[in-house]
């Protein structure tokens, strides 16, 4: 107001901030001529005359945040900086430019100052709710998105207030109208009942720092705003501008299914902006070797009585890439490690495996082979099995780390030093005589975590192997000598989840502390951190490419890193619960991901889209794996089950146009039970694991559990 404003004149003259002075004098003319009659109230920063919500008048906010923030330092001792910097903030959130911080609790509480009077609460919500329920049926669903943000900070204001019966009253009355999917949310927030319980809350504090994201037609906003400021209602209004982000598109409304599809994270949805950075999802350019055909290829031909025409199609096998992926990434986008000649080995075994393998579909499904681990009473937390299905680990609750041959070859140690050096060196066995015979068994226990161990992943050479545990470190083991060659503490925190890149050296670890962490297992400290969750990452997956990571988190979004820079690419929202599993299709483009919820969402990486949803769970979906070709997905649950999804028929015919894009308008398929081939029951084991053997069998593991 005019009298603030001269005495903040007044001050910056008497202590000589002249310069401050000329600013503050020009913006108070800007404020006056441009945007018509803009009254601030001393009760807090809301714009009545003007709501700026649209795209154009976000410019202006920007340009007005930049320059108020720099007269800010000198008018501190005036509320009036405050209020105009939300105000400049509230005046860009409708057009997409939003400076986010992470503020310190007070700042962030002090937003909740007394803004009206607490006994018309519940008659402005239920005045916005019969009006939203009154209005068009194509504008109700969309409006509807703002029940639950409103709620909740509509009531968090009451508490900071110490309007405790007011706010008591406003929960019982109106939490029942609130969507299933947020009912853990408002079990956390029946408990902030005081000002103080609002302070260490992270709940409170997410809610508070980030914006709760809407997307909302133009028409249906436009139709808020007229009645908001009809009604003259401004104690939403001010929440609308200060704490929500609409996201305003052009077009037709979205239905209520589409809406549903894609809400229910912390945040609300996805800025469309968060998912238009270019993703090179392709895959990366095989190195080009022969592959020699064996003795026993020759003599099992012979024995057919076929002729030898097999090698062009082995070859055709090895050169599956030679062409460069137009979507993929520059070879050299990141460094990665050089093959060695056990590398180029492993390569040479796994082209001819790959030419043996079993051509999957809905006519063919796999064998599933099930690995339970019976009499688990240490807690089975975590299950890997290596890329040639050679070894299976385990991580347990009693901090111990297990590793199993499946395979009639044991697991042996190599020699100590001093045997090492009789050896002969030259000799064409050395590998196989550094091993020491007497050490053979067929499982080695790991000792050194000091917590539950939640995440294991073999390294793709299989000479090393990582695990991460409850007691904030992620540990890389050697499976030469089947010691721990390194701790690597970064988190704070338990780690939920750590895995190897596919062309090992890299891996990523996420956990309790928000955030994940890219690593190299030369290097002490991590290489990249991940922040931006509002809640636990639980789950981590790197690319086919190794360019990219996706984070699958306990505030039900997962996203996507490029690990050249740090930066998110893609941000999803759809799940209605913490997300537990996350898998890649082989060629890249998609990716599937389970959560408590039950259901498998499916994602178009390079549109940013949601191009499926599969239902035929229960329970959380703690494994999802593509076979080798990407024709089946696998899913496993604690209800016990393992599903066989029809990959090719869930990616087929995708609506992924340029409106489809812009907007969000996605149409998924009615009912998922078409692309269901298959649901196979476990006795009583929870399926942790899933992994697909390079000719295609389905290996699963889990802890047979006897209640």
């Amino acid at each position: 107001d005019r009298q603030t404003l001269v005495a903040v004149l007044q001050f910056l003259r008497r202590s000589n901030l002249r310069e401050s002075e000329e600013i503050l004098r020009r913006e108070a003319r800007l404020l006056g001529d441009d945007l018509g009659s803009t009254a601030l109230s001393p009760a807090g920063a809301g714009v009545l005359g003007a709501p700026g919500g649209d795209a154009d008048s976000a410019g202006g906010g920007e340009a007005l945040l930049s320059r108020w923030s720099y007269t800010s330092i000198f008018a501190s001792s005036f509320r009036l900086s405050y209020k105009l910097l939300l105000y400049a903030n509230a005046f860009a959130v409708g057009g997409g430019i939003v400076v986010e911080d992470q503020p310190d609790v007070s700042a962030v509480l002090s937003a909740y100052n007394q803004q009206g009077d607490p006994t018309l609460y519940e008659e402005y919500y239920s005045g916005l709710k019969h009006f939203i329920e009154c209005s068009l049926d194509c504008h109700r669903a969309e409006l509807s998105q703002l029940f639950y943000p409103l709620f909740v900070h509509m009531y968090l204001e009451l508490v900071y207030n110490q309007h405790e019966s007011e706010a008591k009253s406003f929960f019982e009355r109106f939490h029942g109208d609130q969507e299933c999917y947020y009912q853990d949310d408002l079990r956390v927030l029946s408990s902030l009942t005081k000002k103080e319980h609002m302070k260490g809350n992270e709940t409170m504090l997410d809610f508070r720092t980030s914006k709760f994201v809407l997307r909302i037609s133009r028409d249906s906003y436009q139709l808020l705003k007229r009645h908001l400021q009809e009604k003259q209602n401004n104690q939403i209004w001010n929440i609308v501008q200060e704490h929500l982000y609409i996201d305003i598109f052009d077009g037709m409304p979205r239905s209520k299914q589409q809406i549903d599809a894609m809400v229910g994270s912390l945040a609300g949805e996805a800025k469309r902006e968060a998912n238009k950075a270019k993703v090179f999802f392709g895959l990366l350019k095989e190195p080009e070797f022969d592959v020699p055909l064996d003795d026993e290829d020759e003599e099992g031909e012979n024995e057919e009585g076929k002729p030898k025409k097999k090698k062009p199609k082995k070859d055709s096998v090895g050169s599956k890439s030679k062409k460069q992926d137009p979507n993929a990434p520059p070879q050299n986008r990141i460094p990665l490690p050089e093959l060695k000649d056990s590398d180029k080995l492993d390569k040479v075994m796994n082209m001819k495996e790959a030419a043996r393998r079993v051509r999957l579909g809905p006519e063919c499904l796999p064998s599933i082979c099930f690995y339970t681990f019976l009499n688990a009473y240490q807690g089975l937390t975590a299950v890997d099995i290596t890329d040639d299905s050679s070894m299976i680990v385990g991580g347990f609750a009693d901090s111990t780390v297990r590793v199993w041959s499946v395979t009639p070859k044991k697991l042996r140690s190599v020699k100590t030093a001093a045997d090492l050096s009789l050896i002969d060196k030259e000799s064409d066995d050395v590998l196989e005589r550094i091993m020491d015979e007497k050490t053979a068994s067929e499982l080695k226990i790991l000792y050194g975590h000091s917590g539950p161990v939640y995440g294991t992943s073999f390294s793709p050479d299989r000479n090393y192997l990582l695990s991460c545990s409850e007691d904030g470190t992620v540990r890389l083991w050697s499976l030469q000598t089947f010691t721990c060659l390194v701790g690597y503490k970064g988190h704070n925190y338990p780690v939920w989840d750590t895995q190897f890149s596919p062309y090992g050296y890299y891996f990523v670890s996420g956990g309790h502390d928000r955030v994940a962490r890219l690593w190299a297992t030369d290097h002490y400290q991590p290489l990249r951190i991940f922040a931006g969750h509002l809640a636990d990452v639980t789950c981590t997956r790197f690319h086919p490419n190794s360019n990219y990571i996706a984070t699958g988190s306990a505030d039900r979004t997962i996203r996507l890193w490029d690990v050249l820079n740090g930066n998110c690419v893609r941000i999803f929202t759809g799940h209605k619960g913490p997300i537990h599993s996350l898998a890649f299709s082989p060629n890249g483009r998609f990716l599937a991901t389970g959560a408590t919820d039950g259901r498998v969402l499916l994602w178009d990486i390079g549109h940013g889209l949601m191009v499926g949803e599969l239902k035929g769970h229960t329970d959380t979906i703690y494994a999802l794996r593509f076979s080798r070709d990407g024709e089946i997905l696998a899913s496993g649950s604690m209800d016990n089950t393992v599903c066989l999804w029809d990959a090719v028929k869930a990616f087929e015919d995708l609506e992924t146009d340029d409106f489809t894009t812009a907007t969000g308008h996605i149409n998924l398929p009615e009912n998922s039970q078409d692309v269901l081939l298959g649901t196979y029951m476990t006795k009583s084991t929870p399926v942790v694991h899933l992994h697909f053997t390079r000719r295609n069998l389905l290996l699963a593991a889990g802890a047979y559990s006897s209640q």
